[in-house]
């Protein structure tokens, strides 16, 4: 699980790039402004970080980064669930222009920046030259010793988040409980007065169109009675001649058969008539002209159109103001319920403090193993007697963390007193403290690559050696990438590349070359001497170099370099070679 190879277009300074890296410890040293720390940041933005125009080579269209890793068995589902092909390698590509828009791609696909990252914390994982910076604010400090101790907090965020929601609506409510209870008042009255009335749904067209017949009762019951003469009146009524042709017809209709039909159609007519005059005389037997339920109508009508004006609704529209009022209320009546909503944020902190007390246990364990692991790494790295301290205390105010204030302490050396790391007054101290963390840190996690960014600034001599040591170390079972201005270091590396930046027409490119052999010796004598390079700092170098090859015990003791080199730097040379046509141009 290892960075593979990297490929760069129109990036910063360079103008192409195509790299293959391999597992151990790897170098980058070259001259300051030399553009080192590119690769770095190509790997950044290609892993998710904020990408903007200024990373295009100046006058290109875009800057192009590919990098290409061994795929991991743990990001197989991650891939699969996110809709990316499972390959066993992991391509990542991103594309950036000169307006700072950028697109990514996952295994051909195109993804998101989130999901860059996502992979970038799964892959790698980078130390800077500043990192001790980090350390002297406690949320940094407690993300480390949970990540040390393995300590799962997302259930307390959870917790905390629902504990200061239900804070906030009690808070809430008690500032707004004045309001409420007047806006309660007002929706009651409304109620109270909608309530006289009772309407209901249709009830207003249904008022109507019965206050109507009522209100022309007498005119209704004179045409029914009058309609009703017209078909009983012997002489003139319509019924009498009605039925003398239909029966004259029916004589007829075995002279004529047409008469039949038409007989038929008579005698219809005669019966539907005859039903008329008997729904007729029902309707006079039940109207009534009911002066007092037509005045009742009109009052009821009167408040109807009373209380729409007052509400500016229309008629039709109250049943249903009277309900949404009756919901608004019901609200209201749960909002005021403080004591219900103070009893709902008690029991949300009571689940937040037992989970707090939970992890505070836990960091309480971790923290001694924290320091002990830290003071072990610094014993090596100079600071014979010093101490690395974990404190604990009780924070001033609860947080999604926790109720724990971690503050990281350190005694340089025997007899001193441990003190915040902020106040450490030696750059080199912060600098081997730094490094002696990110060695024991890391350790942690499930990335194959560790980067360290000039980690090494601040520290020389002895100590520089053990650095490369510890780094050369942590290439057993990691790949490792330093970026270093030490000789010491870059001695025990397994690869090493040198960049150098030159003009070319009338502009400015950055390059990456593989170094073996004599190009190896003359670097590393530059790195001890300058420019000028003497016969003296060649043979250092070269000494340099031969002590790296052994063992630490025959190295302290300055053993004679035995007749052959170990397995890993000889591979390593030869990789090196194989590795010289991917200079970048």
């Amino acid at each position: 699980m290892a960075l593979k190879r990297i490929v760069l277009r129109d990036f910063v300074i360079v103008q192409s790039l195509d790299l293959d890296w391999q597992t151990g410890f790897t170098v980058l040293t070259g001259e300051t402004g030399a553009g080192k720390s590119i690769m770095l940041d190509a790997l950044q933005l290609v892993l998710g970080a904020r990408a903007d125009a200024q990373v295009v080579r100046e006058g290109c269209p875009q800057a192009d980064i590919c990098a290409e890793f061994d795929c991991p068995s743990h990001l197989h589902e991650w891939l699969e669930e996110s809709g990316f092909a499972q390959e066993q390698d992991l391509l990542l590509r991103r594309v950036i222009d000169s307006l700072g828009r950028s697109r990514a791609w996952i295994n051909g696909s195109p993804a998101t920046a989130t999901q860059l990252r996502h992979l970038g914390d799964q892959l790698i994982d980078i130390h800077g030259q500043h990192a001790w910076q980090s350390l002297t604010r406690p949320d940094a400090a407690r993300a480390m010793l949970d990540t040390y101790g393995g300590i799962e907090t997302a259930q307390l965020k959870s917790l905390w988040l629902d504990w200061r929601q239900n804070h906030q609506a009690l808070e809430q409510a008690l500032s707004a409980q004045d309001n409420l209870q007047r806006e309660r008042e007002r929706l009651q009255w409304q109620i109270s007065e909608l309530d006289k009335l009772s309407p209901r749904a249709e009830e207003w067209d249904e008022l109507n169109a019965q206050h109507t017949r009522l209100s022309h009762a007498q005119t209704l019951m004179d045409s029914a009675q009058s309609c009703l003469q017209l078909l009983e009146d012997d002489d003139s009524g319509a019924a009498t001649p009605l039925g003398r042709a239909h029966h004259l017809l029916q004589d007829q209709e075995h002279l004529e058969p047409e008469f039949q039909s038409i007989a038929d159609v008579l005698g219809s007519c005669v019966a539907q008539l005859h039903d008329a005059r008997h729904s007729l005389q029902a309707y006079l037997r039940r109207a009534d002209l009911d002066p007092e339920l037509l005045a009742d109508l009109d009052e009821r009508l009167s408040l109807w159109m009373q209380l729409a004006r007052r509400y500016k609704r229309t008629p039709e529209d109250l049943p249903a103001l009277l309900e949404g009022w009756k919901q608004e209320l019901h609200q209201l009546d749960a909002a005021v319920d403080v004591e219900g909503l103070r009893a709902k944020e008690q029991a949300a902190h009571l689940r937040y403090q037992a989970e707090a007390r939970k992890i505070s246990q836990q960091r309480t364990l971790a923290a001694p193993r924290l320091s002990r692991a830290i003071t072990q790494s610094m014993q090596s790295l100079g600071m014979k007697g010093g101490r690395f301290e974990v404190q604990l205390e009780h924070a001033d105010a609860a947080s999604p963390a926790g109720t724990d204030s971690i503050t990281f302490l350190v005694a340089g050396h025997t007899g001193a007193t441990p003190k915040p790391v902020a106040k450490v007054a030696s750059g080199g101290e912060l600098s081997r403290i730094s490094l002696a963390i990110a060695v024991t840190t890391s350790e942690l996690g499930q990335a194959g690559t560790l980067i360290f960014d000039e980690v090494d600034s601040g520290v020389g001599g002895a100590v520089a050696e053990t650095v490369g040591r510890l780094m050369h170390s942590l290439g057993d079972s990691r790949q490792v990438l330093a970026v270093t201005h030490l000789p010491q270091v870059a001695a025990y590396a397994d690869q090493h590349y040198r960049v150098t930046k030159r003009p070319k027409s009338n502009t400015t490119i950055s390059s990456v070359d593989p170094l073996t052999g004599e190009e190896r010796e003359m670097e590393m004598a530059r790195m001890l001497g300058g420019e000028h390079l003497s016969e003296a700092t060649m043979a250092h170098a070269r000494e340099m170099l031969a002590m790296a090859r052994l063992p630490a015990k025959q190295a302290a003791n300055g053993a004679q370099r035995p007749s052959g080199t170990q397995a890993r730097s000889a591979k390593a040379s030869t990789t090196a070679r194989k590795s010289s046509k991917v200079r970048g141009v």
